[in-house]
């Protein structure tokens, strides 16, 4: 079960010391949990391409950021997302909440977001997993840990 506790918990035994976002429906229930655990900075950002760059100076300081958004911003955060993880080759690690996800596969939405999201990944050459019901934060802990013991960014689409 993917709950704020348990991913706070989570995301501190990985080492994360700063959790950059702007929530969605899905990732803000987390929000108190993420607030109120020691050792762990939230961090609000106005737009996602700034959060991919707030990460990426924390982590050129020697922090462990992860950065939290959702689908319409992944998408607006493109050019910033691009030279991070690129150019620069910094190894973020980021989860986006996929909203409509289910609600398309049963063919009941016109929302957009579920079907552009997987490609832009892919075409970006940025490893990723889909996250439903079934999985846990202790899933999300393993393809962050995935990601950091081969060196390379990563990211967890959150079906919502």
């Amino acid at each position: 079960m993917l709950d704020g506790p348990s991913i706070a918990a989570a995301l501190k035994t990985c080492g994360i010391t700063h959790v950059v976002w702007i929530p969605d429906s899905e990732l803000g229930t987390w929000e108190s949990a993420l607030a109120d655990t020691e050792g762990l900075s939230l961090i609000r950002v106005c737009r996602e391409g700034e959060a991919f760059a707030l990460a990426a100076g924390l982590w050129l300081g020697g922090q462990k950021p992860i950065v939290l958004i959702q689908c319409t911003g992944f998408f607006e955060a493109g050019d910033a997302l691009r030279n991070v993880l690129h150019d620069m080759k910094l190894p973020l690690f980021f989860v986006v909440g996929v909203r409509s996800y289910y609600a398309l596969q049963k063919g009941v939405t016109v929302d957009t977001c579920p079907v552009f999201t997987e490609p832009i990944l892919r075409a970006w050459q940025i490893p990723y997993v889909v996250f439903d019901h079934r999985n846990s934060a202790d899933d999300l802990a393993a393809a962050y840990r995935q990601a950091q013991a081969e060196k390379r960014a990563g990211a967890v689409l959150i079906a919502e």
